[in-house]
């Protein structure tokens, strides 16, 4: 076969995958979003730097509250805050009662099961945080996972699912208000908590007394993205492309610069 036969073969071939794909991939939420000019972000409000609810004037702040805002202009619509918790996050988001969820999610296997993610846009991990005082003495996991060791966590979320997971020994205490959480280390009724590396260094500057733990050298590995309807391609390309261009124009790292630097 020529070169010019094989060429229009394969150009013959890329046409019909993706009119396949097309005709295959149905309905896109994108569509719904602007019939309804408007776009529904699931979010728990309790996770600085990412999402926060003031419930003073029932208003949220953060890194994914900026970049729902962002990504709602890129479509044409405006972006409505849906609360959720940890807990019932994936039971809100798969039940229809968003079309995105923000807010520092990581990106874990479970949750690919049920939903699509986007693109990662953040790199992050686990690291402990305690009491200034005790830093010295929770540096690795082995040093944690002792008897005599309380670990507070929130329930629902990775940072419970990592602590059972590699925590054998250790007390491990569940609180359930992620706000006021590392005030019960500051107040000796917990040693620590292993948190996202990010989230560690921001309660550090909010909380003197506490001290994030080897944040750039995580217990582990960890990304985070947003969970998108589970097959929906069309959707998922869009928020993909808009993350790229919010990365490449200097939009995301303008947002992230403000929440935590």
């Amino acid at each position: 076969m020529s070169f010019l036969a094989r060429s229009a073969a394969v150009v013959l071939f890329c046409a019909s995958a993706s009119a396949g794909l097309a005709q295959t991939a149905g309905p896109s939420q994108l569509d719904a979003i602007q019939q309804r000019s408007a776009l529904l972000v699931c979010t728990t409000g309790d996770y600085k730097p990412f999402t926060f609810h003031q419930a003073a004037n029932d208003t949220y702040e953060g890194i994914d509250i900026d970049l729902a805002r962002s990504l709602a202009k890129a479509i044409g619509v405006e972006a409505k805050f849906v609360k959720t918790k940890w807990s019932d996050l994936m039971t809100d988001f798969t039940s229809g009662k968003c079309d995105i969820a923000m807010g520092g999610i990581s990106v874990t296997l479970e949750r690919q099961k049920r939903a699509f993610f986007s693109a990662p846009y953040l790199v992050n991990g686990k690291a402990p945080i305690a009491r200034c005082a005790d830093k010295a003495k929770f540096q690795t996991l082995a040093d944690i996972d002792k008897p005599e060791v309380t670990v507070i966590v929130n329930p629902g979320g990775t940072n419970e699912r990592f602590v059972r997971g590699n925590l054998k020994q250790a007390k491990i205490e569940v609180y359930p208000d992620n706000v006021t959480i590392f005030d019960q280390i500051l107040q000796g009724k917990a040693d620590l908590m292993v948190a996202e590396s990010i989230e560690t260094k921001v309660q550090e500057k909010l909380r003197p007394g506490l001290c994030a733990i080897n944040p750039d050298q995580p217990l582990q590995y960890g990304e985070m993205g947003y969970l998108l309807p589970k097959g929906d391609v069309v959707f998922k390309a869009f928020v993909d492309q808009w993350l790229h261009l919010a990365k490449a124009s200097g939009e995301f790292q303008r947002i992230y610069d403000q929440h935590v630097k």
